[in-house]
């Protein structure tokens, strides 16, 4: 989500049947970062994780990146239920599962999202699993409390800022053995929303000329999938002098600073003087909302991608928009169907067109969880990790 970018045996893990365990009742204590007060930093504590049930799967977190969207969350920007345990780009390996999942099996590495779906309410039945309106067990009841029985939430549906996660089946998208969990945490969220952007809500094509505004771990998706897709020219833009030769490596094959006075112009050079097919905006900041629609031409589209904080109002000219033909157009998790669009992606990278081991900073501990949020905060990380065992 954006950077998207949107508004659970007491000891160890050996009480546990690694088998499906459809009548064990057996909470689990599991290490975890809570979120205790918006806007502090997060504490370590013992949290009790209940077993899975129908259709739910028990993961044990290998590796979780830290997402802009957590950081929103952690600090209020959209609101939510306290105490809560965020965290949603995981990966690890099945350790048991519940009654009638037909998907999963212990022992299975997988990558863990935030994306639950039915597969047959009014939207899974037209392919956009992220917006499913089923209402799920672990929707109204997750499996987190804190050791004194108060509820914790379960947050983006995921958890993941811990040793477990109990998940539903459709959440999770099975990966080869030889995928490093750090690696594979990537593509639960920020690689498919930044490539799916691309991909699955544009439909970029060869010849397309695309600009992506915020060259974070969303954008640099976007534009590794674009230029995958065959757009030229595929125009970055971000303040940051870092990101933007980051962007270069990821196949942008221009970079501007929206500081500079002549970027705009110069990107309409670029374009003969028409502007972009399309612009996704990557980042949740109101002035790259608000600069968007100057970079498209006649028939062009804005892709917004990253989440603002709730109360960010942007303006636009219904006018131009109807006379240029021009589109303004959501797009939530990439659009993505993790079991088609993650194998997809995984052979990209085992064949080398798709970067991923290039976005990872650095890796912590889950006890060093304030630290690396404060790097990306900073703008000092493409995509933290952390990583257990």
């Amino acid at each position: 989500m954006a950077d998207v970018g949107f508004p659970l045996p007491r000891t160890g893990f050996s009480g546990l049947n690694p088998l499906p365990c459809h009548a064990s009742e057996a909470f689990m204590q599991i290490k975890a970062a809570l979120c205790r007060e918006f806007g502090r930093p997060l504490s370590i504590e013992t949290l009790d994780l209940a077993p899975p049930g129908r259709g739910e799967v028990l993961v044990d977190v290998k590796a979780c990146a830290i997402c802009h969207s957590d950081i929103s969350y952690a600090d209020g920007d959209w609101g939510g239920t306290l105490p809560a345990v965020y965290g949603h780009e995981a990966a690890g390996v099945v350790s048991a599962v519940g009654p009638d999942v037909r998907t999963a099996k212990p022992g299975d590495h997988v990558v863990v999202t935030l994306i639950r779906s039915c597969g047959h309410c009014h939207y899974c039945v037209r392919h956009s699993l992220v917006m499913c309106e089923e209402v799920f067990p672990l929707d109204q009841k997750g499996p987190l409390t804190l050791s004194t029985g108060e509820a914790c939430e379960q947050g983006l549906r995921t958890g993941a800022f811990a040793e477990k996660v109990v998940v539903h089946e459709s959440q999770l998208a099975q990966i080869p053995e030889d995928i490093a969990f750090d690696v594979a945490s990537l593509l639960a969220c920020g690689v498919i929303t930044g490539y799916g952007a691309v991909a699955n809500t544009a439909k970029v094509a060869p010849g397309h000329a695309v600009a992506v505004i915020g060259c974070g771990g969303v954008g640099l998706n976007s534009i590794q999938g674009a230029a995958l897709a065959g757009a030229s020219p595929v125009i970055a833009i971000d303040l940051s002098p870092d990101k933007l030769a980051a962007a270069e490596t990821f196949g942008a094959t221009h970079g501007f600073s929206p500081a500079d006075p002549d970027h705009a112009k110069e990107i309409r050079h670029l374009t003969q003087g028409r502007g972009v097919d399309f612009v996704f905006v990557t980042v949740g900041v109101e002035a790259a909302l608000a600069s968007a629609p100057r970079y498209i031409t006649r028939n062009g589209a804005v892709i917004v991608v990253g989440m603002p904080p709730n109360g960010v109002r942007i303006p636009y000219d219904p006018g131009k928009l109807a006379a240029w033909n021009q589109k303004i157009i959501g797009s939530k998790m990439g659009e993505t169907r993790i079991a088609h669009d993650i194998p997809i992606l995984v052979e990209h990278y085992r064949k080398g067109r798709l970067k991923l081991d290039e976005l990872v900073t650095a890796r912590y501990r889950l006890e060093e969880i304030n630290e690396a949020i404060a790097a990306v905060k900073q703008g000092r990380a493409l995509r933290n990790v952390l990583v257990f065992d």
